[in-house]
């Protein structure tokens, strides 16, 4: 059985929803903590949010698995994405408030870690890369998009509140100039949120690892708040949030395929 879900669609534009995933093998469930079940660090909702990209004839592969079994953008050695700043692993055993997720003496070990790597985080970056060598060689050209959301506030992670709009480019290194200046004019165009490119979350594991605009690959991470679309305590989808948050994605998006030479 598959543990993610691809669409192939037509154009040079494949979303990655590496945290969309809500299911967890037997007998996990019962190793966590009793707020670490509800699983608060999931990006709810995340794929339903850029369903109309996949309707425009983008591709997009989704998880099913939860963060908790394997956080898919992260390095399969565990390797820091923000030194010095607090963060979560490979498998979390913290949770982004900074409890715990697994009960006492219920971690994973080395063995089952290495167990999850290969049922779940390698199928699924075998896949992602399959399909961004597919694109690329019938584009020529190709961008990676990685929709991910978070709660506003989390004082374990950042100070304050986080902005709506968290563009990540790696600090240019994973897309070109072009295509940041392209996507960062959108944001500063609209007044209904505000944003910040570079900020706490610059781009995870996926977008710095296949990035790279000489070979032509595009990679770009947003990292949304979850107060723009969604209520963020009981994790309800709110559609009249959504509807208006969609737009200004819509318009993301289209600046990346115009960006790739096709206009959407």
């Amino acid at each position: 059985m598959s543990t993610y879900q691809l669409h192939q669609g037509s154009l040079p534009l494949l979303i990655s929803a590496p945290h969309d995933g809500t299911q967890l093998p037997p007998g996990l469930a019962q190793r966590l903590t009793p707020s670490a079940q509800r699983l608060p660090d999931t990006d709810w909702h995340i794929a339903r949010l850029y369903e109309f990209a996949r309707d425009l004839g983008a591709s997009m592969i989704v998880p099913h698995y939860s963060r908790y079994v394997v956080d898919l953008n992260r390095a399969a050695d565990d390797a820091s994405l923000y030194p010095g700043q607090n963060s979560t692993g490979l498998c979390p055993r913290q949770q982004f408030s900074g409890e715990a997720v697994y009960l006492d003496g219920q971690d994973p070990d080395a063995e089952e870690i290495g167990e999850r790597i290969e049922r779940y985080w390698r199928p699924y970056h075998e896949a992602l890369a399959t399909e961004l060598a597919r694109l690329r060689d019938k584009h020529g050209r190709v961008v990676l998009w990685e929709a991910h959301s978070i709660r506003s506030q989390l004082p374990f992670l950042f100070d304050g509140v986080l902005p709506v709009f968290n563009l990540g480019t790696a600090e240019g290194q994973s897309c070109s100039p072009g295509l940041a200046r392209q996507l960062t004019a959108v944001l500063a165009a609209q007044d209904d949120y505000d944003h910040v490119v570079d900020g706490r979350f610059q781009g995870g594991y996926i977008t710095r690892h296949y990035g790279q605009p000489a070979q032509g690959i595009e990679a770009v991470q947003m990292e949304l708040a979850q107060r723009a679309y969604m209520d963020e305590e009981d994790f309800r989808w709110l559609p009249e949030r959504g509807c208006l948050v969609q737009p200004i994605l819509a318009a993301l998006i289209n600046r990346c395929l115009e960006c790739a030479g096709i206009g959407a």
